[in-house]
């Protein structure tokens, strides 16, 4: 199985997670932050490309930075990639790039989430841990 496909499975388990589990979030350390660039960019085959910061600290698990965009009132949030996380507390970019595989996007307004998860296997089966999430409202420009 590629790195692509790892990240893009845990991404994919963060959103869901985070959307069946919003509590989760509440216990984030004020410290552990990410942000989200306030533009993305779409290439001419339809790739999105999003970034930002983060800050986490203490990972026992592999951690990542997983993205989803949503434009206007579409129910379909697209999962953008997920860039593995360095939890040492200092802040590092981030950068994800991926196509949507259905209901191409288009310039102009969306929203974007970003979660810094980590995978922890302290009983086994490795379980979700919330490091940060933000949601953001961004301009989609062409690249």
């Amino acid at each position: 199985m590629s790195l692509r496909s790892v990240l893009g499975t845990a991404a994919g388990a963060a959103l869901l997670l985070l959307a069946a589990a919003p509590a989760a979030t509440a216990s984030v350390a004020p410290y552990e932050t990410v942000t989200v660039d306030p533009t993305g960019t779409i290439a001419p085959d339809g790739t999105v490309t999003l970034s930002g910061t983060y800050r986490c600290l203490g990972n026992s698990g592999a951690a990542f930075v997983s993205s989803s965009v949503v434009q206007g009132d579409s129910p379909v949030r697209h999962g953008i990639g997920g860039t593995r996380a360095v939890c040492d507390g200092t802040e590092h970019a981030w950068e994800n790039s991926g196509k949507p595989s259905s209901d191409p996007l288009t310039p102009g307004a969306a929203q974007v989430e970003a979660t810094v998860m980590e995978l922890s296997s302290g009983g086994g089966l490795p379980l979700p841990r919330f490091h940060a999430t933000h949601r953001q409202d961004v301009t989609l420009t062409e690249s």
